[in-house]
């Protein structure tokens, strides 16, 4: 089974774009869409996200550093 990289900032800005408009160079995550990217982890990567982890992501840098982290360490 291949493993698929951590998402880059470019990903997770489109997985954000999936929940409807994003105005452009937004970078504050809000309550739903910090719901969304927790979906969008566990449906590719099969990880669910703790609380603790959930709590780090304020902006989309946040959320690429948080998933790298992760993600590499579940493998």
């Amino acid at each position: 089974m291949r493993l698929l990289p951590p998402p880059g900032r470019a990903e997770i800005i489109d997985w954000l774009a999936g929940l409807g408009e994003r105005s452009s160079g937004a970078e504050r995550i809000d309550s739903m869409e910090l719901a969304w990217l927790a979906h969008q982890v566990e449906q590719r990567y099969g990880v669910e996200l703790s609380d603790e982890q959930l709590e780090r992501i304020a902006t989309v840098d946040d959320a690429v550093a948080v998933l790298a982290e992760v993600l590499t360490s579940h493998v």
